[in-house]
C-alpha cells in the first residue's frame, strides 16, 4: 500500500514541471510520482525482525541456567508473547499497574524495560529471573536477524546517493544491533523515539528525520509496517506500507528501489 503515490502509471505529461505528480525514468510497473529524495525506514518488522519466540525463552532460560526442552519453551513463549513481548503483538491486557509504563514505553528506557519486563512477570514460568533475562535477550544484537533484502537495497541506495534514516519507536539503542547486523553504516541518521521525545504517528518524528536528512518530505519516502509509519503523511512525506515478514524472510524493502527509479 502506497500513501500519497498513484496506485497505476499515468499518461506521461506535456510540461511535467507544471504538475504536482510528475513522472519518475519511466520503467517496468514504475509508479508515476516526484522523483525521491530520502528514504525513511521503520527498524521492526521493516528492516529487522526478532527472533524466533521459542528461541527467545530458551536461551533466556539458559541465562538463567535452565535448559528448557522445546515442548515446555513453546508452551511458554506462546504465554510469553500474549502478555506482550517488546517487537511482537501488542499484549493481550495491560494489567492497570503497568498501564503509565507501558504507555510510556517508547519514550523512557526505564518505562521500556519495565513495561516488558512486567508483562512477562504476569506469566508464572517457575524460573527465577526470567523476566529480566528475557529483556535481555531483546537487548541483545544477537536475538535479531536481518531480512534478507534489508542489506541489498540500503547498499543500492547508498550507491544511488539516497541518504536514508531509520526511524523507530523503540526505548533502548537499536544502533548495536544494527552494527551486528551489517547495515548501520548504511544508515545517515537514526530516529528514536526515546531519544527526541516524539513517537510515530506524530508528524515532529517525521520532520526531524528530513531534517536530519536536509530532504524535502515532499521528496522523502517512509517505509514501514504499520498505521504508525502511515503518519508520514501527515508530516508531508509519502509511505509505503509493507506486511512484517517472519525471522529470515524477505521484508519488501527493496520495493523502495523501483519507486526510487533505480
Amino acid at each position: 500500500m502506497v500513501h500519497g503515490v498513484p496506485d497505476r502509471p499515468e499518461a506521461p505529461q506535456d510540461h511535467p514541471e507544471s504538475h504536482s505528480d510528475h513522472a519518475l525514468p519511466p520503467g517496468p510497473g514504475r509508479l508515476r510520482a516526484d522523483p525521491l529524495q530520502a528514504v525513511l525506514f521503520d527498524f521492526h518488522g521493516t528492516l529487522a525482525q526478532v527472533e524466533d519466540p521459542v528461541a527467545w525463552v530458551v536461551q533466556a532460560a539458559r541465562a538463567c541456567g535452565v535448559d528448557l526442552e522445546r515442548p515446555r519453551a513453546t508452551v511458554l513463549a506462546d504465554r510469553l508473547v500474549t502478555a506482550g513481548r517488546a517487537g511482537g503483538p501488542p499484549p493481550y491486557r495491560v494489567p492497570p499497574q503497568l498501564a503509565e509504563v507501558y504507555a510510556d514505553r517508547d519514550l523512557y528506557e526505564h518505562a521500556h524495560r519495565a513495561a516488558y519486563t512486567g508483562l512477562a512477570a504476569t506469566v508464572d514460568c517457575g524460573i527465577e529471573g526470567l523476566a529480566e533475562a528475557l529483556y535481555e535477550r531483546l537487548l541483545d544484537p544477537v536475538g535479531w536477524v536481518a531480512y534478507t533484502d534489508t542489506v541489498p537495497t540500503l547498499k543500492t541506495l547508498r550507491a544511488a546517493g539516497f541518504p536514508v534514516a531509520v526511524v523507530s519507536n523503540i526505548g533502548f539503542d537499536i544502533r548495536p544491533i544494527c552494527e551486528r547486523l551489517g547495515f548501520a553504516d548504511l544508515v545517515d541518521a537514526f530516529v528514536l523515539s526515546y531519544e527526541i521525545g516524539y513517537c510515530k504517528p506524530d508528524p515532529a518524528i517525521f520532520q526531524r528525520a528530513c531534517g536530519l536528512l536536509r530532504a524535502d518530505p515532499e521528496l522523502t519516502l517512509m517505509v514501514g509496517d504499520t498505521p504508525a509509519d502511515a503518519g508520514a503523511v501527515r508530516a508531508g512525506c509519502r509511505a509505503l506500507i509493507i506486511p512484517a515478514a517472519p525471522p529470515g524472510a524477505a521484508g519488501g524493502a527493496a520495493a523502495v528501489l523501483d519507486l526510487a527509479g533505480i
